[in-house]
């Protein structure tokens, strides 16, 4: 059994996706917020997972709050950290400790528009296609190693909203694929590139859109 601590900012969507997905051989340990209001903790108790709150404004800095995540985190011995949503940028440091077991999922087709406010980026640059991405989380933001992709239409009249709300809906297709070929061993990782052995999808890791996209 491979235990995992999901960590969150607010609803935490796809960490619902994920607990809802009840992949096999995997346990949630704990949903970790660092907000007291983030709504996904009502969600994880709710489903008897352990939810705790480590409040990044109690911190003097990041070094301070990062070290005080990953005492939560360990109290838990995961094999994987699921970041969902989780709105803080993470030390050199604190990602190094979980070096090939934390991952990410980011909405936007990496290595384009890293950082905030992709779906916008996306509009403003004349994309046609638009996406999320799950990869392994490394010191320099959103360059990890790639698992997975979905890829969805930009329309000529998408808003931000509406292009959003596509690429949600494959973000809860993909992170739970991708923690589960993680959980079953499946993913090698050679330098920048990630295989999945025995992949039951086209390329891969590679996620064409779903024909409602």
């Amino acid at each position: 059994m491979k235990k995992l601590v999901i960590l969150i900012s607010g609803r935490g969507s796809n960490m619902e996706a994920i607990v809802r997905a009840a992949i096999p051989g995997a346990k949630i340990a704990a949903v970790i917020a660092n907000k007291p209001t983030a709504a996904g903790l009502a969600f994880a108790r709710a489903h008897g997972i352990e939810a705790e709150v480590v409040d990044h404004t109690a911190y003097a800095d990041r070094d301070a709050f990062d070290n005080a995540l990953a005492i939560a985190i360990d109290r838990h011995e995961p094999d994987l950290v699921v970041l969902a949503g989780f709105m803080r940028v993470l030390g050199d440091a604190f990602v190094r400790r979980y070096e090939g077991r934390m991952i990410n999922i980011h909405p936007s087709l990496l290595p384009s528009f890293p950082g905030l406010h992709t779906h916008r980026k996306a509009i403003e640059s004349g994309v046609r296609l638009h996406g999320a991405t799950v990869h392994f989380v490394t010191p320099t933001l959103d360059c990890g190693p790639i698992i997975a992709q979905a890829a969805v239409p930009v329309g000529a009249d998408d808003t931000e909203a509406s292009l959003a709300a596509k690429v949600l809906v494959q973000e809860h297709v993909i992170y739970p694929q991708a923690v589960r070929w993680f959980v079953e061993g499946r993913l090698r990782v050679e330098g920048n590139r990630v295989t999945v052995i025995d992949a039951d999808l086209p390329s891969d890791g590679w996620m064409v859109p779903l024909p409602d996209a």
